[in-house]
């Protein structure tokens, strides 16, 4: 099994250098402000020149304004747009940019799962992520949900596993949900929002033995 990788919240030149030459498939730039992983336009532009073709760019975003997608996707050449805390009604909004779209369903019960269904007709790839409590950030915590949730169920697109990984447990979330993608960001920081190369490095060659 290959699974594939995504390093997300990255800011700096070292960290994105060490992503891409670790062999992440997907490499991702955070636009809500209230996160403190959020970059500038400018700052995206930057990073977004020292990205290969073969590794996709993707923004993430918490329910956005239109204003705010184009001017991301015009800096970051983005490829995708990861949508939190956003209904599937204004995602195919959003979609008709014309960009890949991932739909993100928080996960605390099994329950939650069922919200993948919604977006069938308009998302490309569904992120399972942690619910996180009311009033946080809804993302990029380091919390996990219970991974034998997604035990024997019936995925119907394709889709991602994140919340909580690290080094440690990466082996045993894949191992546990057959996951084909997993997406971390907490997971390689020694602060919130400060990635580390030697914790990204070793993260990104334990994900390739899997």
């Amino acid at each position: 099994m290959s699974v594939q990788t995504k390093i997300c919240g990255l800011s700096t030149p070292r960290t994105l250098e060490a992503s891409i030459a670790g062999g992440a498939s997907h490499i991702g730039f955070n636009f809500y402000p209230d996160s403190p992983r959020n970059v500038s336009f400018d700052r995206v532009a930057q990073l977004a020149a020292l990205v290969p073709a073969h590794v996709k760019r993707v923004g993430v975003f918490v329910d956005p304004s239109n204003a705010t997608v184009e001017q991301a996707v015009a800096a970051g050449h983005l490829d995708i747009i990861q949508l939190h805390s956003t209904t599937p009604t204004r995602a195919a909004a959003i979609a008709k940019k014309g960009l890949e779209i991932w739909g993100v369903v928080a996960v605390r019960t099994r329950a939650d799962l069922d919200q993948a269904r919604l977006w069938r007709d308009v998302a490309a790839r569904i992120l399972y992520d942690a619910k996180t409590p009311a009033g946080t950030l809804p993302g990029g915590m380091g919390l996990r949900f219970d991974w034998t949730l997604l035990e024997g169920f019936g995925h119907q697109m394709p889709w991602a596993l994140s919340g909580g990984l690290d080094v440690d447990n990466v082996a045993e979330a894949v191992r546990i949900t057959g996951a084909p993608l997993v997406d971390l960001s907490s997971g390689v920081e020694t602060a919130p929002g400060v990635k580390d190369v030697d914790k990204i490095t070793t993260f990104l060659k334990a994900a390739s033995n899997l």
